[in-house]
């Protein structure tokens, strides 16, 4: 399977945005080139691997003005592998809106599992699609930060520039 990507300098370091013929199959964050390199290797060790600033320039450049605070929303075709409890909570991550954060509590209950908080921090966990999938809006029930792939202070730093990006384009 060929994986295009495409890597670019962001306010968080570097963004990868990888895509095969059926959409976005992953999103990454790190301080360098060669780390999301090596992890897209090792998330994808089978698949043709082929870096294509053109091809993939239309997602990573709506992804960097989401990231940016110049666009509320992420809408573009996906390819995840996922199991069916992951797919809801991670539809559940992306109706929550922008600059706004839920519980793991409230996410469990809006996709009918209400005891299974701990198992949506896994299913955030598991997510190849940071901005995409906005896992980085689910806290602690008492609005606490907990756990992220990229680092609790890329959370922190995500968080608040969405808050100042949904000011921005409230006032418009």
């Amino acid at each position: 399977m060929l994986t295009r990507y495409a890597i670019a300098p962001c306010g968080l370091g570097f963004i990868l945005v990888a895509l095969t013929e059926r959409g976005v199959c992953r999103v990454g964050i790190a301080s360098t080139r060669d780390a999301l390199r090596r992890e897209l290797a090792s998330e994808y060790p089978r698949a043709e691997l082929e870096e294509s600033n053109a091809k993939v320039a239309p997602r990573l450049l709506a992804i960097l003005r989401h990231l940016e605070g110049r666009s509320r929303e992420l809408s573009m075709p996906l390819d995840i592998r996922a199991t069916a409890f992951q797919r809801r909570v991670w539809e559940a991550l992306r109706a929550i809106p922008y600059g706004e954060t839920r519980s793991y509590q409230a996410i469990a209950r809006a996709i009918g599992a209400p005891a299974a908080a701990r198992a949506v921090g896994a299913a955030c966990a598991r997510n190849p699609l940071a901005l995409v999938v906005p896992c980085h809006r689910a806290v602690r029930a008492n609005g606490d930060l907990a756990g992220y792939a990229w680092g609790l202070d890329v959370k922190r730093r995500l968080l608040d520039a969405e808050r100042e990006g949904a000011s921005r384009l409230h006032a418009r």
